[in-house]
């Protein structure tokens, strides 16, 4: 999809249809007030008759524009002016291509960068409008014999009213495009059933993501043979009742003028179906644990971001993917094994199978000596009673860490919550038997999880991202979100624009 961005009169703007924001009980926006004044106050009359209410989210197509050369205008309503906030934008955003996207047009104008937002410029807006074109367009319809006839929407121009503006919302633009490609790569990834999505099918993908980077990308992939030699068996141990073989992605962009550069390294939970193991979930719902891959398919959808941006940081993704299934070969509760970092785990529920597969990834990225690690993972069913669905949790061992991911959450509009990661939550992982237990009981599980990971995160800044309630919607929405990509791809731009700060001061 493409981005342009326009200034100048927008009555000359030849569209087959322009986007038009609108406040409640409001004076028009500059672009909307230079179109009424153009059609002889088409758009005012509307709004004086009550033809139209501008609430939030509401939409109407005019389906004739006298005075304008676009051949249609579509009304959005951004609601009441004090409580248009980055929420409500994104509201009256996804209304706005939800309908476009209905509409037989293969171009459009909007008109969003000039909605007063405080703190937010032309860029962010810009950023969002991109973001919510892709995420409107976006359609799972790959098993389905009779599918939905597609959206001919290829390009969208963004009015600036303010010609200063106008560099800012193209960088905008483009970041949002990047991300917004990224997060539907995510999506798609977790709503391939688990039948498809194996973790061999993960290792394609990684492997055709390198092949079509033009060498950016360089992709390693460890099967099981290399695991075993490794030591990594913990990672094993997870799938051992599965026909599917495991495997350890590891995905190498190197964007920082300094090769040697510390790279921030993300690992994701690749659990590309999760029966619980021989601790078996119920049946109501097992459906939605081909989910369970949603840390790995944001860290793709990251990667995919990165490709197009080209930022200038030092990338390592990794995904530890693995099926757990029960069969006679499962790991059992009560069973020992021991990690890649030597350290033996009491496996007293197999359904906490993701912290067995990411603490191998985690002790595996030290050989990169990162300047920080992000994990990703659906992990807890408690952080969904803590945060509902709409925060991702978020524990680190590093402060600084911490807010420069909750900056990142903030600045993406893909935000996180940050929660305590203090030693007296370490002792409820004793264990009479092993080094340490992989559950901690019922009490504070999120963070009990965490206080696992971190015993293989000792070597360097690390973060962990909880998204067990923000990586899908069950329901008749059903499907995954694409998040955290947006949080994700911003930690990383962040990155840069540190390292040109510390270039510019030395």
């Amino acid at each position: 999809m493409e981005f342009p961005v326009r200034t100048g009169n927008p009555a000359k703007v030849e569209s087959a249809c322009i986007v038009i924001p609108v406040f409640k009980e409001e004076a028009l926006l500059p672009t909307a007030s230079r179109l009424d004044d153009a059609s002889e106050r088409l758009m005012g009359q509307l709004l004086e008759r009550g033809d139209f209410d501008a609430r939030l989210g509401n939409v109407q197509l005019v389906p004739f524009a006298p005075g304008l050369s676009t051949e249609r205008l579509l009304l959005v309503g951004l609601g009441k002016r004090e409580t248009c906030q980055e929420t409500a934008f994104r509201k009256a955003l996804d209304a706005a291509f939800t309908a476009l996207a209905c509409l037989p047009v293969d171009e459009a104008a909007v008109a969003f960068t000039e909605v007063p937002l405080a703190d937010r410029g032309a860029d962010w807006k810009a950023r969002m409008v991109a973001e919510a074109a892709h995420r409107a367009l976006y359609r799972f319809e790959e098993f389905k014999s009779e599918k939905a006839p597609a959206s001919r929407l290829a390009s969208v121009t963004l009015l600036v009213n303010d010609d200063g503006d106008a560099a800012a919302a193209r960088e905008g633009a483009r970041i949002g495009d990047a991300v917004g490609q990224g997060i539907n790569a995510a999506r798609t990834l977790g709503n391939l059933p688990g039948n498809v999505c194996t973790p061999s099918y993960l290792a394609e993908r990684a492997e055709a993501l390198g092949e079509a980077s033009g060498g950016a990308l360089a992709v390693e992939i460890l099967d099981e043979e290399a695991l075993e030699a490794l030591g990594a068996h913990s990672l094993l141990s997870v799938g051992r009742g599965s026909e599917q073989p495991s495997r350890l992605i590891v995905m190498t962009y190197q964007g920082a003028d300094n090769p040697d550069e510390a790279p921030h390294v993300l690992v994701g939970k690749g659990i590309t179906f999760d029966t619980g193991g021989i601790s078996l979930k119920p049946g109501e719902a097992m459906d939605e644990m081909k989910f369970d891959m949603c840390g790995a398919a944001s860290v793709f959808g990251t990667v995919e971001a990165v490709l197009g941006i080209r930022p200038k940081v030092n990338l390592v993704a990794i995904v530890a993917a693995a099926e757990n299934m029960p069969d006679g070969r499962a790991t059992k509760p009560g069973d020992i094994i021991r990690t890649l970092k030597g350290l033996s785990v009491e496996v007293l529920n197999t359904d906490a199978e993701g912290r067995l597969v990411l603490c191998d990834a985690l002790t595996y990225a030290e050989r990169f000596e990162p300047a920080s690690v992000v994990d990703i993972a659906t992990l807890t069913g408690a952080c969904i009673i803590a945060l509902g669905h709409h925060a991702t949790g978020l524990l680190a061992n590093d402060d600084d860490l911490a807010l420069d991911l909750l900056d990142a959450g903030e600045a993406a509009w893909d935000r996180a919550w940050h929660l305590p990661l203090w030693d007296e939550y370490q002792q409820q992982l004793d264990s009479n038997f092993a080094d340490l237990a992989n559950i901690g009981g019922k009490p504070a599980g999120t963070i009990t999880a965490a206080c696992f990971l971190s015993r293989f995160a000792d070597k360097f800044p690390w973060a962990h991202l909880d998204i067990a309630g923000t990586a899908w919607s069950s329901g008749k929405d059903k499907g995954a979100s694409g998040r955290p990509v947006g949080l994700l791809t911003q930690y990383l731009l962040d990155r840069e624009a540190d390292a040109v700060v510390e270039t510019e001061a030395e």
